[in-house]
């Protein structure tokens, strides 16, 4: 979530979707988002972790565990409710939107 703001960004909108299905670390994250978007966002590492490291700090994610893999620590995440509930309230948000433009096509 941007700053005094309750927009969800696309890439948040998607680290937000991703883990509704449980914790997972960073590269993890990365390649579900491609997986979801079909290719379309494409965080970069740097963008993912300042969006995890934000949104860990608001309460929205919480380190779920971290372990230690070839001498390099991996944090998993996972969402908090009021993360879960961030993400559909964004979603009904987005679907009302698309209806808009939806309905007035299926009207011409």
């Amino acid at each position: 979530m941007p700053r005094r703001s309750s927009e969800v960004s696309e890439p948040m909108y998607f680290v937000l979707t991703v883990l509704l299905d449980g914790p997972l670390h960073g590269h993890a994250i990365l390649k579900r988002i491609g997986e979801l978007s079909t290719g379309r966002v494409r965080p970069t590492v740097g963008t993912l972790y300042a969006i995890l490291e934000r949104l860990t700090a608001r309460g929205v994610l919480a380190v779920d565990r971290e372990e230690t893999v070839n001498g390099r620590v991996r944090r998993y995440f996972r969402i908090t409710d009021e993360g879960a509930a961030i993400v559909r309230i964004e979603a009904r948000r987005m679907n009302e939107a698309a209806a808009l433009v939806l309905d007035r096509e299926a009207l011409a």
